[in-house]
């Protein structure tokens, strides 16, 4: 492989195309033989990372766990982090997550490859908002906050009551309990609306 490849977090088949000198059924078969030969690895159809790329990043455990993060954005784009797993980053639920969870504007979809899974879950525009950026080797990831990441949990899922959820409602300061009501407030949802007069935030 050429060297910049090993130095990207991602590329796709026409940059692949363009390093290589290669179009085609050309290009398809030296595809082919890179992830046969571990040199790439397939994101998703079309998406690729370096094997030395990966190993880079398997030295520092922190910034792995950025770049997953910041693929999670790339994959499905447009979406941002959201769900259990920036719940469970905010100690708000007690379980580990082992798959990156998202909200996008485009249909509802998970995907597998060799560095775990990402699950991408649709809402409306109006609610597309609500995320901050966090950064990795200077680039963005978008990942909601604490209680934009609750809105859309509660909001796609299914709501018991407040003792039978997983949720830690003591990690909800009153910044983050001010923060969900307004969004709640501003949203078409009486499940948020009821949710929110049984939370009493």
């Amino acid at each position: 492989m050429l060297p910049i490849v090993n130095q990207i977090p991602y590329f796709n088949k026409i940059t692949l195309g363009e390093i290589l000198g290669k179009r085609g059924e050309n290009l398809n078969y030296w595809i082919k033989k890179l992830l046969k030969n571990g040199e790439v690895f397939a994101l998703k159809k079309g998406l690729y990372v370096s094997k030395p790329y990966l190993l880079g990043l398997a030295k520092n455990p922190d910034l792995k766990k950025r770049y997953l993060e910041y693929l999670a954005n790339i994959i499905r784009y447009p979406s941002y982090i959201s769900l259990e797993y920036a719940l469970s980053e905010y100690g708000a639920i007690p379980e580990g997550v082992y798959a990156v969870t998202s909200i996008t504007l485009k249909t509802s979809r998970i995907y597998s490859n060799e560095l775990g899974n990402f699950i991408y879950k649709n809402i409306k525009s109006e609610f597309f908002n609500g995320f901050e950026f966090k950064d990795f080797e200077g680039k963005r990831i978008k990942f909601a906050t604490k209680a934009k990441a609750l809105f859309d949990f509660l909001y796609l899922g299914k709501w018991t009551n407040t003792e039978n959820s997983r949720i830690n409602w003591d990690v909800f300061n009153d910044t983050d309990r001010n923060e969900f009501a307004k969004i709640v407030n501003s949203s078409d949802s009486p499940k948020m609306k009821k949710i929110l007069e049984v939370l009493k935030w």
